[in-house]
């Protein structure tokens, strides 16, 4: 299928207003609900929606064939319970949540029959928040995950596929909830706990006179939002802590390397790290 026409984004944050870019570049008449006048006035100068509110939006979700839910997980499901009502019948939803457990369960369980939710995630982001920094560019080398359900239809998942392709995403694959939530786990959520823990093993405020890129680079992602991060870590707290011994019990077999003067061990981590690094490189590079 094409993708829907008239679409209304819901939450205009860094993803919710790339998003819009990237669809109204794309040709797609973009709408949006924010609970601030400044992202609608934002977006609008812009030029990145058509439309835009804060109240009274109802008339916004009735003429859109899709939405798309750029909401923190807690009030993803509590916003979509209060205003479904809303919703243009056959409309096709999606949202932009970095867990999938639990929340898409419950949301296909009170939502309307004639309305269709399909789990998406947009591996894509920046240490800047808000659509003032809304910037599609993003997407062009970034993964795009279909998290799908036994619920979910050829429709719903040929709208989450033709999304991906219009918003540019470089490579497009498919996850049930639970491997998805493992999987973000490790490549998400571990790698902001790691540098979280470099930027508070120290208080050293002279650490930028000294540093090299290594350390920029492992810790840019610190810059954190301490909201959104929080609710994420919690929402995948079992996957996250079995990451974090995983990776802990790596860091000690380097540690026992090097107390022991284990030159081959050490050496052979070293290999078998860089053949890791050149194969993700590979892959990365093909698409």
């Amino acid at each position: 299928m094409s993708l829907p026409k008239n679409i209304c984004i819901v939450g205009l944050g860094l993803l919710g207003g790339s998003y819009a870019m990237g669809l109204t570049r794309a040709g797609h008449t973009v709408t949006a609900v924010d609970v601030r006048r400044e992202a609608i006035d934002c977006a609008l100068a812009r030029g990145i929606i058509a439309e835009g509110a804060v109240e009274a939006f109802a008339p916004l979700l009735a003429k859109a064939d899709a939405v798309i839910l750029g909401l923190y997980p807690r009030a993803l499901a509590a916003w979509l319970r209060e205003n479904q009502q809303y919703l243009r019948p056959g409309a096709l939803l999606t949202d932009v949540c970095g867990v999938k457990g639990g929340l898409v369960e419950e949301i296909q369980g009170f939502l309307r029959p004639d309305a269709e939710f399909i789990a998406s995630h947009p591996m894509a982001g920046r240490e800047v928040s808000g659509v003032e920094h809304a910037d599609c560019a993003m997407f062009a080398s970034a993964n795009f995950i279909i998290v799908p359900t036994e619920k979910n239809t050829p429709r719903g998942m040929a709208f989450a596929q033709s999304l991906a392709e219009a918003l540019g995403f470089a490579h497009i694959t498919r996850l049930s909830p639970a491997e998805h939530d493992k999987m973000i786990g490790y490549v998400s959520q571990l790698t902001h706990a790691i540098a979280v823990s470099l930027m508070n093993a120290t208080d050293n405020t002279h650490l930028a006179e000294y540093t090299g890129d290594s350390f920029r680079d492992l810790t840019r992602i610190a810059k954190i939002n301490e909201n959104l991060w929080s609710e994420l870590f919690f929402a995948n707290r079992d996957n996250l802590v079995a990451e974090i011994d995983q990776f802990a019990a790596s860091l000690e077999g380097l540690k026992r390397a090097l107390i022991g003067g284990d030159e081959a061990e050490l050496k052979r981590l070293f290999i078998q790290s860089a053949e890791r690094r050149r194969l993700f490189d590979k892959k990365s590079g093909d698409r």
